[in-house]
């Protein structure tokens, strides 16, 4: 963002009213013409104007312009510009201008250069005078306006030139004196006019500018026509100084190439401040798309790039054909080298040519070029042939001492005879010749393809190469060498030819000889040794190099030591840089190179990238990028940065790098951004931008590049003093070799060895390591975070137990590094290597000041131990007696640890086995991945889980492979990644626990104790058990002990531990325990120092002792807080902390009142709170009976406050004969809130009844939740993981992850099918998000989700969420878990349910059981469910209580229900006793008795069918009476003989289908006859609405059916049903289904007199209620009440339901309401009192019920003055009303079939449905002679029922008779044709046994 400043000039006619417009050229490149928007008031005359442009960042400013010439008054006098980047305040740059930009003042310039300082004083001002010479010929002189723009060093100025004379005529000079900035050295001009006037062509014989201020004269030769119609056309041209400008012929321009020309020029230009571009437009396509212009001067060895990326055509973009173009100095390199040319002779000798590639390299006393490679082409390299290449470029070298040559021998014609070389420099012509004379051929000579042509004499070089004796340390691979000395090296020589073995590399310590020929490269420094890594066993362990000179004696051969050679073993390199043994040297050095891919698109490369150093000291070899530090896989992606670390020789400082790729794979092009390079042990930190491709298709081509370091940042090193003292502990000393890692906040130090001449680490010494020994590792770290020390476990006694380390930097801080811990294979946990922390002195200080040593646990943990799992797979011959290893790698740091000491087996990583291990290291950041391998036999692992305290995370790292040389690939060791999904978060706090255990007779334990930690609110740890094995059960807990744990796995409770839970398992020998008390202490949040919180027991857990209780609960007594103050002093406080608030809970268990009920079993509560839970307590002593379970039991239980319980857990141990219990319900008293809890069980603990449990879980509220998934149809849809969802609501509540597992049977997911679920959750409110998921981390888990549906039913609503995407590793965007909002969701409303508990009792009598389906209908005042199949914990046994939940409709308060068996199974019968049923939420009981068979042929009656009357708090619900229907025929046509049914339906519900058959007439419904029927002992129906009735049609006969009169005897009342209707095919409408209205119910008056019943319910809460009254007026849609008085009397309004009644005249339906708070005595009140009304209630028996939901503070006054209106939330139709509405209506039914494959069917539809005034009954949807429901296509029908008023929702299903029966639904359309209110009901499912989720019906709810 820059900000630019304009000031107007204080002339007459200053301002201008134009478009002011500015360019910004800066050094890193120009703007875009940016327009200053302004105001009106804007650039007026001595006004200062200030503007805000947001563009790139060109850096330094050097020259700006201003142009244009638009409006009324144009002219503009600037007086100056002021230019500020506003993000470096600091850059503010000047430009004075003090001229006119004008057309018609000043110069008539509108446009200017305005040159820059960031000095205000300075100026910069010249004077040039310009001398144009017009040639003298014919047409030679122009009328056009001539333009200039002289280009300097500085910059550049354009002017036009122009004065009073005719100018530019034929054979003349005119002059033109202009002023301008100081532009500097001037380097070319650019000469043009504008071809305006009647002859504008124009030829230029030359131009001389004076520049007067440098006293410089310039010469611009040209000689050439400016105009379109000569010459080339042009009329604008650059001129170089003293040169003409340079032509590119011969290129071919064509797409996608790069063009190279070498141009010469008459003077040195570079560097270069822009390029001209362009074509003479000649050609069939001469258009041309320019993407850049690189420009490369050898003289001065700077490379720019010049960015076009713009058409240059007549026809395309702007329509221009020559450019000027820019510098992106960015991309400016600077190349230190110099041309020369080589000669290569071939010999003339037979055969001498070769067909293969040459590569050479040249030596010099200042160093070596790169390899080079020499182009073959045909005919190059021939036979007697001389070639010449003119353009080699080398760096400085001296002066030349030798020519390595070499070809690559892949081609069957590689042989080559080379004759000489001789070398030129190009500027000087120095010249070197390099003899040969010898063969370059494998099948020649000595068979080397490498030579080297010296300056010198030849040496030989005998070289010995040793394999080491580790398993798998030989190699198949090819090996090659480099030798390098103080006078160059050999060059790669491939190691073919040994001299003693056939076999090479073998393992054993096999030594292979091999001779080197090469010139004298002085004493060799240096061995460089790789192989190509490619064969089965490439991998090679190299114990080391022995390197001598032929003739020299053994004991001046130089051993250089080396190591793995390979991808899979230490860091993965392949090629190494050796050096000698020395002592006090170091070998090696540390080089982190940071690698940035570019963020453009396809700047990723799956090529190898290998990069090459140059310092001042020498250079690397070509080292490849394969193992990255900082990542996984798949190195340099689109903007990513690859870190890695690279060791090898000290190169000194870099001067340069060289970096590509090998141009392999699918994507090899690569867009490199940067490269940085740190080198920790010098200080230094190189950056080295690119931004470049390095790609055979891209830009120039070129897959490697040479970068220089554009700025090189030093960093301050220091000198170390370390002190290690080793243990005062019997055999603490070590003999082996000790090394040693410092890590600061800056970075880390090298691996020191600590070694001197004595005799170190010996038992209670101390070895302090002076500061002049390791100044060469000394990089200054910053303030020290961490060491890690270890040792090499070589020589014997090389176990060593460290006390600790102290460091003195050469600030003189000083760092305390406790360990007191051994390092050793066979003591502690067998680890040799250690990470230490620093911990304050006066830790330390303290730690010497305490009787008997007290450690450092607490500070020493600021590091973390990471707990590692380890699963052996259940493979046969899966386990392992292998040496297993581990590498965490983690994004900071690594560690290596021996996985040797197994916390809970002894024999480790057998079959199935699960072992824990313990890894101690500080903060590795987060963990990316785990190496885990061994050093033997084969291994299956099954997954590795670590706990990361320090990240607060659990990680499974999945395996499921062999590591085995014979299984799978043959690997012994994997890199594992960890699954999100499986991984654990939690907030980890670091612990130090004391537990003291008391000084008395027994107290000490052998059990399992455990621990959990509570603080504010309910947050807790989990629980966890302080010994891992019973090793450490048995050291711990002793008489008197005090034991101390570092527990980093638990969880953050907050500042305040409020109380713990203490307890074991009693088991063991001794598992009574004292418990004297439990010290847990914590670092501070703020500040140094810890926080201890004491926690006293003083009594036992035990069974035998006190209560008997083996938990206890503690609450803190004190708190001790020790801060480390600023002088470096400990301060200690100690604090009393206040009575705990302990509560008392009295607990009443209910045994049910059966036979057997009781239990003698041991029985165990938890109670939960918000504010945490008691933890599982026995029910020991019951304080009302001795004999506990057998009817009322009490019990008490002490806690801290659990806050609001909302759960309890019971359950018993199954122990002792009779077990089994049932329980009825339990009770939980808080005494201190007095408030009670109230669980309902009902239900058995056992494992013989019911469901089998013997544990129960009982709520305060979950809810069920219903989900339905349709997996897509593509390829590898299906899955096998385990799916999940968790429902996320207002405030982030959300439940718990809610998995979704498939019943028995199905194992997955599989395409194109749609699975449901029901899972009981949280309620969470009103739904927001939902999270769908799945755990599966392999290939074959990948899941395409296409849909997925979430139902609440007892909120009546469903949304369905369209996915249509991947849950997959491996596909789409790789998530395997996505995130729905509600918002994206189609929310549909359906029928609200409740749930209910229902228990159905099998009656005790012989064979009473059975194992047939039971259906169940349920029939309410609100309504009726659908036919309900009961599910089946097994069979129905006799004498059985089989108890579960069901989601019922919301149509309390229930009346009836019926129940049905459908005779199918081995027991068909059935004696059922009762089904009693619970609503959960109101807990209303409701009990059907039957005591009766449901069977064809047992009892007496004979049925399969069965209803109940509800019977609640012993009321029947529903009478019995008997029905007897009398049926007219019509005095029209015949009657019928078919079979004849009906169904009545009522205020109860319906009466269920009912046979016309026994008749008081012999043959039924004859014409004009009317026939009786009786159906005694039914369940009465209540007031009667309508009838259903229809026939069977069997024999086909029509029937006209005048009435039907039913009597309801109990009632003594007749309803009339009539019809007048034929119920025939062929007649009428052809339907034989009639639904009948009841004819009885008068239409209402509304001017007639009603009653209105008020029912108010007041808060039940503190100052809610009132005695005062209350006034109330019902606002009707008719008319309005008068104001109705509720008087209080009897104490009415005090947190109840209080009812009144009142008479007034219809006022239709109630819309809202007003009420009042009025006193009794009309007084004013003294102060202010309110009436809190919850809801009011207001019923009209003729209409219905009207809802109000108020939540409101009335207050009271004296008049009726103040009020408040509420309006009807809700309103309930009344069953006379909807009869009074029950009229024929003819509903359209539109069915749309959908148009995707196999989609239409051929079976026989059917439909039905439901409204709010009942259903419509199934209904088929047929019509003749129509092919219906085809694939894409609309079916209209008419269906004629009694009007259903708001459809609620509609069942579409078929009978599935035909072949071809699967049906695709698209959705159902229904129009009430009597008041055209169309409903929409979407399905877009198949309806099909064999397709989706089986279903052949589909209930479908309305869209609106």
């Amino acid at each position: 963002v820059y900000e630019v400043v304009t000031i107007t000039g204080d002339e007459r006619g200053a301002g201008t009213d134009a478009n002011v417009f500015v360019t910004l050229f800066g050094e890193y490149g120009i703007t875009p013409k940016v327009h200053l928007a302004s105001s009106r008031t804007a650039f007026e005359r001595a006004k200062t104007d200030v503007f805000r442009i947001r563009t790139h960042n060109v850096g330094p400013i050097k020259k700006i312009i201003e142009h244009d010439n638009t409006g009324m008054s144009a002219s503009w006098f600037l007086d100056r510009v002021m230019i500020t980047d506003v993000i470096r305040p600091h850059l503010r740059y000047y430009f004075a201008c003090n001229n006119w930009l004008s057309k018609t003042e000043g110069d008539g310039l509108y446009t200017r250069d305005l040159l820059g300082s960031m000095d205000a004083m300075d100026m910069p001002k010249n004077k040039y005078i310009v001398s144009v010479f017009t040639a003298d010929m014919k047409g030679s002189g122009t009328d056009a306006d001539v333009y200039i723009n002289i280009f300097g060093e500085l910059g550049d100025t354009e002017r036009r030139l122009d004065n009073d004379k005719d100018n530019f005529e034929k054979g003349t000079e005119d002059k033109f004196t202009f002023d301008a900035p100081n532009i500097g050295k001037v380097r070319k001009i650019t000469l043009g006019h504008n071809n305006k006037g009647s002859s504008a062509g124009w030829f230029v014989d030359k131009v001389v500018l004076d520049d007067l201020g440098n006293k410089m004269l310039y010469e611009f030769p040209v000689n050439r026509w400016f105009a379109i119609d000569e010459d080339d056309g042009k009329i604008q041209r650059d001129i170089l100084v003293g040169g003409s400008q340079p032509t590119l012929e011969g290129g071919k321009f064509e797409r996608g190439l790069t063009d190279i020309f070498n141009v010469e020029i008459a003077a040195l230009l570079s560097p270069i401040s822009r390029v001209t571009v362009g074509h003479d437009n000649d050609g069939v396509s001469a258009g041309w798309y320019c993407e850049k212009v690189v420009v490369y001067c050898p003289f001065t060895g700077i490379e720019q790039t010049f960015p076009c990326s713009k058409w240059l055509d007549d026809r395309e973009g702007d329509g221009l054909i020559e450019r000027e173009l820019y510098e992106m100095v960015s991309l400016r390199q600077k190349r230190q080298k110099h041309p020369w040319s080589l000669w290569i002779w071939t010999s003339d000798l037979p055969s001498s040519g070769t067909d293969a590639e040459i590569s050479f390299q040249v030596y010099g006393e200042k160093g070596k070029s790169d390899e080079i490679r020499l182009e073959n082409k045909t005919d190059n390299f021939e036979q007697g042939q001389t070639d010449k290449f003119m353009q080699v470029e080398l760096p400085d070298l001296g002066k030349l001492t030798k020519l390595r040559i070499w070809h690559e021998k892949r081609s069957p014609f590689a042989g080559w005879h080379l004759s000489k070389a001789t070398i030129m420099k190009t500027l000087t012509k120095e010249k070197y010749m390099f003899p040969c004379e010898r063969w370059l051929d494998s099948n020649e000579d000595d068979q080397e393809v490498v030579r080297e042509l010296p300056a010198t004499g030849d040496l030989i070089y005998r070289v010995t190469v040793c394999t080491g004796t580790v398993g798998g340390s030989g190699t198949d691979a090819n090996v090659y060498l480099n030798l390098i000395g103080d006078m160059g090296d050999t060059g790669d020589r491939d190691l073919v030819n040994c001299k003693n073995n056939v076999n090479k590399f073998e393992k054993g310590n096999q030594l292979d000889e091999f001779i080197i020929e090469a010139v004298n490269i002085g004493r060799v420094r240096r061995v460089r040794i790789g192989h190509n890594g490619k064969g089965g066993g490439c991998g090679w362990f190299l114990d080391k190099v022995v390197v001598r000179e032929e003739g020299q004696a053994e004991s001046q051969a130089i051993e250089f030591p080396c190591n793995w050679l390979d991808r899979g073993e230490d860091d993965g390199q392949i090629v190494r840089e050796l050096v000698p043994i020395l002592d006090g040297q170091r070998l090696y050095v540390d080089y982190k190179i940071i690698v940035k891919t570019g963020s453009i698109p396809g700047s990723s490369s799956d090529s190898n990238v290998f990069i090459k150093l140059y310092g001042e000291k020498g250079d690397t070899t070509k080292m490849m990028l394969l193992v990255s530090e900082n990542n996984l896989g798949n190195y340099f992606e689109t903007g990513r940065i690859d870190v890695f670390n690279v060791e090898t020789f000290n190169i000194g400082q870099i001067s340069r790098m060289m970096i590509g790729h090998t141009n392999e794979g699918m994507r090899a092009g690569w867009f490199l951004d940067s490269v940085q390079i740190i080198v920790p042990v010098h200080g230094s930190n190189y950056m080295f931008p690119a931004h470049r491709w390095l790609c055979k298709d891209e830009a120039d081509g070129k897959t490697e590049v040479e970068l220089y370091p554009s700025e090189i940042l030093e960093v301050e090193q220091m000198n170390y003093e370390i002190t290690v003292v080793t243990g005062d502990v019997v055999f603490a000393g070590t003999n082996a070799r000790v090394y040693i890692q410092l890590y600061g906040e800056n970075g880390k130090s090298e691996v020191i060895r600590l070694h001197s001449r004595s005799n170190n680490y010996e038992r209670d010494t101390t070895e302090i390591f002076k500061e002049d020994v390791f100044t060469v590792t000394a990089v200054d770290l910053g303030t020290l975070k961490k060491l890690r020390i270890r040792h090499d476990n070589t020589n014997s006694y090389s176990s060593w137990y460290l006390d600790r380390v102290e460091i003195v930097d050469t600030k003189e801080d000083i760092y305390y590094f406790p360990c007191n811990r051994w390092l050793a294979v066979d003591e502690d946990d067998g680890q040799i290597a250690r990470e230490l922390v620093p911990v304050d002195e006066a830790f330390m200080m303290q730690d010497d000041d305490e009787e008997g040593g007290a450690t450092l646990g607490l500070e020493q943990k600021m590091s973390t131990t990471y707990t590692v799992k380890v699963k052996t797979g259940e493979k046969k011959y899966a386990g392992t007696d292998a040496n297993v290893y581990c590498i965490l790698f983690g994004e900071t740091d690594d560690t290596f640890v021996n996985l040797k000491s197994c916390k809970n087996h002894k024999n480790k990583f057998e079959q199935g086995m699960v072992n824990e291990f313990t890894i101690e290291a500080v903060d590795l950041g987060e963990l990316l991945k785990l190496r885990i391998g061994h050093d033997n036999s084969g291994w299956f692992l099954d997954w590795v889980e670590v706990d990361a305290p320090s990240q607060g995370q659990r990680l499974r790292f999945p395996c499921g492979r062999w590591l085995d040389k014979n299984e799978d690939d043959g690997a012994i060791v994997r890199d594992l990644y960890p699954a999100d999904l499986q991984t654990e978060l939690y907030t980890p706090v670091p612990y130090e626990i004391k537990i003291f255990t008391s000084d008395e007779f027994c107290a000490g334990t052998d059990a399992d104790v455990f621990i959990a930690l509570y603080g504010h609110k309910g947050v807790s740890t989990q629980q966890k058990h302080l010994c891992v094995n019973k090793r450490e059960r048995r050291l711990y807990f002793e008489r008197g002990a005090e034991d101390m744990f570092i527990v980093e796995q638990l969880e953050d409770v907050g500042d305040v531990i409020e109380k713990i839970r203490i307890g074991h398992d009693n088991k063991g020998t001794n598992p009574g325990w004292h418990l004297d008390r439990v010290e847990i202490r914590r670092q501070l949040r703020k500040g140094k120092g810890s926080e201890t919180t004491i926690f006293p027991c003083e009594c036992w857990l035990a069974k035998s002792e006190d209560d008997g209780e083996t938990v206890r609960e503690l609450v803190p007594s004190d708190i001790i807080t020790q801060k480390l103050l600023r002088d470096g002093t400990l301060k200690t406080t100690e604090t009393e902390v206040e009575d705990a608030l302990e509560h008392s809970y009295k607990v009443s268990v209910r045994t049910g009142d059966m036979y057997g009920a009781g239990t003698d079993a041991n029985v165990f509560l938890t109670i939960y709170g918000d504010l945490g839970d008691t933890g599982e307590r026995k029910l020991a002593k019951s304080t009302a009976n001795t004999n506990k379970f057998e009817r009322g039991d009490k019990f008490t239980i002490e806690a801290v406050d659990l806050g609001q319980v909302f759960k309890i857990a019971i359950r018993h141990d199954n122990s002792n004969v009779a077990a089994d219990w049932y329980l009825d319900q339990v009770e939980v008293l808080d005494e201190d809130t007095e408030e009670v809890y109230m669980f309902l069980c009902e239900r058995w603990l056992s494992t013989k009844k019911e469901d089998k449990c013997i544990s129960r879980i009982f709520f305060v509220k979950v809810i069920p939740y219903h989900f339905t998934l349709s997996t897509g149809k593509e390829r590898d849809a299906t899955t096998t993981a385990r799916a999940y969802v968790i429902i996320i609501g207002n405030n982030e509540t959300e439940t718990d992850r809610l998995w979704l597992d498939l019943p028995k049977g199905k194992n997955c997911f599989v395409a194109g099918t749609m699975e449901h679920f029901v899972s009981y959750g949280t309620d969470v409110g009103e739904i927001k998000r939902v999270e769908l998921g799945h755990n599966g981390v392999t290939p074959e888990s990948c899941w395409l989700v296409e849909e997925l549906s979430v139902a609440v039913p007892t909120k009546g609503i469903k949304y369905i969420f369209p996915c249509r995407c991947w849950l997959a590793k491996d596909r789409g965007d790789g998530l395997t878990a996505r995130l729905f909002n509600v918002l994206d969701a189609s929310t549909i409303n359906i029928i609200r349910k409740v749930i209910y508990s229902v228990t159905v009792v099998t009656g005790d009598t012989q064979y009473a059981g059975t194992d047939t389906n039971i259906f169940l209908t349920v029939y309410g005042a609100n309504g009726s469910t659908e036919e309900m199949l009961l599910p089946k914990n097994g069979d129905f046994e006799r004498d059985q209580e089989d108890t579960f939940n069901l989601e019922i409709d919301d149509i309390a308060p229930l009346k009836k229900i019926r129940v049905r068996i459908d005779g199918t199974g081995s027991r068909p019968d059935w004696f059922l006793d009762r089904i009693v049923m619970q609503n959960l939420t109101t807990e209303e009981v409701y009990e059907f008795t039957y005591e009766n068979w449901l069977s064809k042929t047992k009892g007496p009656k004979r049925t399969k069918v069965c209803e109940l009357g509800a019977v609640v708090d012993e009321e029947e619900m529903v009478e019995k009476t008997t029905y007897i229907v009398q049926v007219q025929t019509s005095d029209v046509g015949a009657g019928t003989d078919a079979n004849v049914f009906l169904i009545l339906f009522g205020e109860y519900g319906d009466s269920g289908m009912l046979p016309l058959k026994m008749s008081t007439n012999r043959n039924k419904f004859e014409r004009k006859m009317k026939d009786v029927f009786r159906f005694g002992d039914m369940l009465s129906l209540g007031e009667l609405s309508k009838v259903r009735v229809w026939h069977d049609n069997k024999p086909a006969a029509g029937w006209h059916l005048d009435y039907i009169d039913v009597k309801d005897e109990a009632m003594d009342q007749t309803f009339r049903f009539p019809c007048d209707r034929w119920l025939a095919k062929n007649d009428d409408d052809g339907e034989t289904m009639r639904e009948l209205a009841c004819a009885n119910n008068d239409s209402i008056d509304l001017s007639d007199k009603t009653e209105y019943e008020i029912a108010t319910t007041t808060a039940n809460t503190d100052k809610a209620s009132t005695t005062e009254n209350v006034w109330l007026v019902l606002e009707g849609r008719k008319t309005r009440s008068k104001e109705f008085v509720l008087e209080n009397k009897k104490k009415k309004f005090q947190g109840a339901v209080d009812s009144f009644e009142f008479s007034s005249k219809h006022l239709g339906d109630i819309a809202g309401i007003t009420i009042g708070h009025i006193t009794k005595d009309g007084k004013k009140p003294k102060k202010e009192v309110f009436w809190h009304v919850m809801e009011v209630v207001v019923t009209e028996k003729e209409l219905g019920n009207y809802y109000f939901q108020c939540d409101a503070q009335i207050p009271l006054a004296a008049k009726k003055d103040q009020f408040l209106t509420f309006e009807c939330c809700r309103s309930v139709e009344s069953f006379a009303s909807k009869v009074r509405n029950l009229v024929p209506v003819k509903y359209e039914i539109i069915v749309i079939t959908g148009d995707i494959k196999g989609a239409g069917t051929d079976a026989n539809v059917f439909i039905t449905l439901y409204g709010v005034n009942g259903d419509s009954g199934q209904r088929a949807l047929k019509q003749k002679f129509r092919n219906l429901f085809e694939r894409g296509k609309t079916n209209r029908f008419i269906l004629e029922m009694l009007d259903l008023g708001e459809l609620l929702r509609v069942k579409m299903e078929h009978d599935c008779s035909h072949p071809n029966s699967g049906w695709y639904l698209e959705c159902v359309e229904v129009t009430n044709t009597a008041n055209s209110v169309t409903t929409i009901f979407h399905c877009g499912k198949w309806l099909g046994t064999d397709k989706a989720d089986g279903q052949i019906q589909r209930v479908l709810y309305p869209k609106y």
